[in-house]
């Protein structure tokens, strides 16, 4: 006899047809019927039954007994059960029961029991079970038996495990539900009701869509289903809704899995919850303070990389926009954009700003900020009682309301503050949609202007080192372009230091009478301000002495001994005295240079050289290679104690000279003879223009090694043409006075300079005249042409001319005071063998105008 089936019922399925379908997997076969939810006590215990014969041998055997005592039914019909089944010590008692049952006794127990011996003689498992046995009859009316045997083991581990879920269920910390295949809840704990209100019995029947919003509750019942159709486990579902009697927006961590009954038949989902609203919100804080880090991280490697204030002002701008703020514009004060060191209005925040930068990650949109847009570039004020012109005023933060129908929903007002001065004013915004700036926004917005502002006040303070600088060195160079008679002339500096753009390194061009040249190129040892100071006392000292027209050699003799005055605060005295004196040396004192000093005549084309430790001048004649010129390098200047040698060379026409500091041909990396090689090697093509000689040098050799300043002084021959120059020789007696003035009429006039004729004529009778009274020797008057006219009046003795205010009454002594009024410029210097008077006209049409001669003459009365 097999066992009664239970009727099979239909009922509705709301989950789609979910639940049919896993109801007809887990059949297997066509063995039994399933009954509707929540399902059969025989999904879960094990159950068996078999009917026994009037003879006590089993007669029917059901498939579930085959799965219990694990022996088919063609086997286990015809044998006896108590011989079978039961243990030989208790089978004389079994065959009693089976008697009594035969004979119409029913019978309830729990019996051991041994499974058979398998056929490879291993011995069969032992078990429990309690028997139901009721007696019944068959066809013929014989008694027999029908067994119900329940697998003992099997309901006391239910048992067991119904005690555990029910422990677990109940005392779980945790929000615990049982939903059903309904998506309805079929059971709630107690933690779930403590935070949704009510009982746990209260609670059921409910779905998701009376605890959640109903787009939250949509995406649960899609990943409900979900879980319920596939079996796949959801771990760490994040959930948001609202508790009854709040308004606190909560997060729950929810995970969920499928429930099956005994049979592997989905019976439901469990759903198991956590409060994690505290913890997004740690989570929360965690990142902000992560993304404030780092913002502040980035802020610190790309704001202040350079030293120009508007590239800083963008590099702030693109460190915020868009990880921190939608829109944010840079101001700085006018002011100090334009160099002045206070500017006016700073303390009540009207003073002029210039709007520097401007970023924004929404394509096209403006920011209104106070008032009217306002354009990169322009410079405008800050309304007075606005929140820009109070964050000024104050140095401290704003925040500013959003304006109704606008793009803007939060804006913040930074004033941008370095070393306690307001340097210009930020503004952050973002746009509807995103997060309103908090605390700590504002905290990291303070950070973040802060920094900037001590880079924009960094780079406007280079900015103004920078500035005086250069015009330091501009000052201690010669001005524009040199000019010089007979020399076409180009040069270049280079600093060593580029955060001082000063140094030791100095070139000076320097006119001289007679349409000469000095050329000086000269080098303090040292770098930075102190070698510039030096080098500007030596620089001031050399155009001094050049005046006095003194030889090379007499120049840097006089210079040595300035030199050695410049560390000690009596002078040169103190300094010569101090030498004879043993002591030891403070380095710190003690000023040393190189220098070569040249001065080229454009009438002869002879240069007249002196070096003082200096490296050799470069000549480059036309068509010849460079060559290094032989002049004996002396003691550098501040040494003492050594004369300095000339050296007189005579240039060919068209020749290229050069004049240099070691930090063109020297470094740590090329030695000074090769350095040199190579500069000598770098002029190549003479016959180029001197600027891009120049360029050709610097790009050549190594330039940009930044450890001395660099100066290059280049000079092309240009000598003065023959036509240009009148010279004669006059003879000492009164006529060479009239001879003198006809030689000047006549020379004037093939130069076609009539206007000169006239000052020419009285100016060099005056000259000549003196020669005659004061001087000594025959007398030689030159007359040279280039940019100016000068005239030369040369005798062989050796008392300068002195310049005297001649009284009412007297006579004479008026013949130099009428050539310093009529000429640009006069004076005389000594020769080899003599002295040479000299006065210079300017040239007709040029920018200075000749002094008429009348009213020269009147005002000497």
């Amino acid at each position: 006899m097999s066992e009664i089936p239970a009727k099979a019922t239909e009922s509705e399925d709301p989950s789609g047809g979910a639940r049919s379908q896993a109801v007809q997997t887990a059949v297997p076969g066509d063995a039994m019927w399933q009954s509707s939810p929540p399902g059969s006590i025989y999904d879960y215990i094990r159950v068996a039954s078999f009917s026994i014969s009037s003879g006590g041998v089993v007669e029917q055997w059901s498939l579930r007994a085959e799965q219990l005592f694990g022996i088919p039914a063609e086997r286990a019909v015809g044998m006896d059960p108590i011989e079978a089944f039961i243990d030989p010590d208790l089978r004389e008692r079994g065959q009693r029961k089976m008697a009594e049952i035969l004979d119409g006794r029913e019978w309830t127990g729990v019996v051991p029991f041994r499974m058979p011996d398998l056929p490879d003689g291993a011995r069969g498992e032992e078990g429990l079970a309690e028997v139901y046995v009721m007696p019944t009859r068959t066809a013929e009316g014989d008694k027999a038996a029908v067994c119900i045997v329940v697998d003992v083991r099997t309901l006391r581990s239910i048992e067991t495990d119904l005690a555990a879920s029910q422990a677990i269920f109940g005392q779980s910390p945790f929000g615990f539900l049982l939903i059903d295949i309904d998506l309805r809840v079929r059971r709630a704990n107690m933690r779930f009701a403590s935070i949704f209100g009510g009982t746990p019995d209260d609670h059921r029947g409910k779905g998701v869509h009376d605890y959640l919003p109903r787009a939250e509750a949509e995406r649960v019942s899609a990943t409900l289903r979900r879980v319920l159709e596939t079996g796949d486990s959801i771990t760490d579902m994040h959930v948001t809704g609202f508790v009854p009697g709040s308004e606190e927006r909560r997060h729950w961590s929810v995970n969920l899995y499928r429930v099956h009954s005994g049979s592997g038949r989905p019976i439901g989902i469990a759903w198991l919850g956590t409060d994690i609203t505290a913890r997004r919100a740690a989570a929360r804080e965690a990142a902000a303070a992560r993304r404030n880090l780092a913002l502040l991280n980035e802020a610190g490697a790309r704001i202040g990389n350079s030293l120009d204030l508007e590239t800083t002002a963008r590099e702030l701008l693109d460190v915020v926009v868009p990880g921190f703020c939608d829109l944010a514009t840079v101001d700085l004060y006018q002011g100090l954009l334009a160099g002045d060191e206070t500017p006016p209005g700073l303390a009540d925040g009207s003073a002029a700003l210039r709007r520097v930068a401007f970023a924004s990650a929404v394509s096209g949109a403006p920011f209104d900020g106070d008032g009217d847009p306002v354009a990169v570039g322009a410079v405008h004020h800050f309304p007075f009682n606005s929140p820009c012109a109070d964050a000024l005023r104050t140095a401290r933060p704003q925040r500013v309301p959003a304006e109704d129908g606008g793009l803007v929903q939060s804006m913040l007002v930074v004033p941008m503050v370095a070393h306690d001065t307001v340097v210009g004013l930020a503004q952050f915004a973002r746009t509807k949609g995103s997060e309103p700036f908090g605390d700590r926004d504002r905290d990291l917005a303070v950070e973040l202007a802060a920094r900037a502002a001590v880079c924009i006040d960094n780079a406007r303070l280079y900015r103004r080192e920078h500035e005086r600088a250069l015009i330091l060195q501009r000052s201690l160079l010669p001005p524009g372009d040199p000019e010089a008679s007979g020399l076409d002339i180009a040069c270049r500096y280079l600093p060593g230091n580029a955060a001082t753009e000063v140094g030791g390194d100095w070139f000076d061009v320097i006119e001289l009478p007679g349409h000469r040249t000095a050329l000086v190129v000269g080098d303090v040892m040292g770098r930075g301000l102190r070698a510039a100071v030096a080098m500007g006392e030596l620089r001031t000292a050399v155009r001094t002495l050049a005046l006095l027209d003194l030889e090379p050699a007499e120049v840097l003799s006089a210079l040595d001994e300035i030199a050695r005055g410049l560390g000690t605060p009596g002078g040169v005295q103190q300094a010569t005295r101090a030498a004879r004196q043993p002591r030891d040396a403070d380095l710190s004192e003690v000023y040393l240079a190189t220098c070569v000093y040249a001065v080229y005549d454009s009438v002869t084309r002879r240069c007249t050289f002196a070096n003082a430790g200096h490296l050799p001048p470069v000549l480059v004649e036309p068509g010849e290679a460079a060559l290094m010129l032989d002049v004996p390098p002396g003691m550098p200047l501040g040494v003492g104690g050594e004369p300095f040698e000339e050296v007189e060379v005579e240039l060919p026409e068209g020749a290229l000279l050069a004049l240099y500091t070691d930090g063109l041909v020297e470094s740590r990396d090329h030695p000074l003879d090769e350095g040199l090689q190579a500069f000598v090697g770098a002029l190549t093509d003479p016959s180029r223009p001197l600027e891009d000689v120049c360029d050709h040098v610097l790009n050549t050799l190594d330039t940009h090694h930044g450890e001395d300043d660099i100066a290059l002084l280049m000079a092309r021959v240009q000598g003065l043409p023959a036509d240009s120059v009148g010279d004669w020789t006059l003879p000492r007696e009164p006529r060479s006075v009239g001879r003198a003035r006809e030689y000047a009429r006549a020379q004037l006039l093939s130069w076609d300079m009539e206007p000169l004729v006239d000052t020419t004529e009285l100016l060099v009778s005056e000259l000549v005249t003196n020669a005659l009274r004061y001087g000594e020797g025959e007398i030689r008057l030159r007359l040279l042409l280039d940019r100016t006219l000068v005239c030369e009046v040369w005798d062989s003795g050796l008392v300068q001319p002195r310049r005297r205010r001649a009284r009412d009454t007297d006579e004479g002594g008026r013949g130099l005071q009428l050539v310093g009024l009529l000429s640009a410029a006069w004076g005389s210097r000594r020769t080899p063998r003599g002295k040479t008077v000299w006065f210079e006209l300017p040239l007709p049409g040029g920018e200075n105008s000749l002094t008429d001669p009348a009213e020269a003459l009147l005002s000497l009365f």
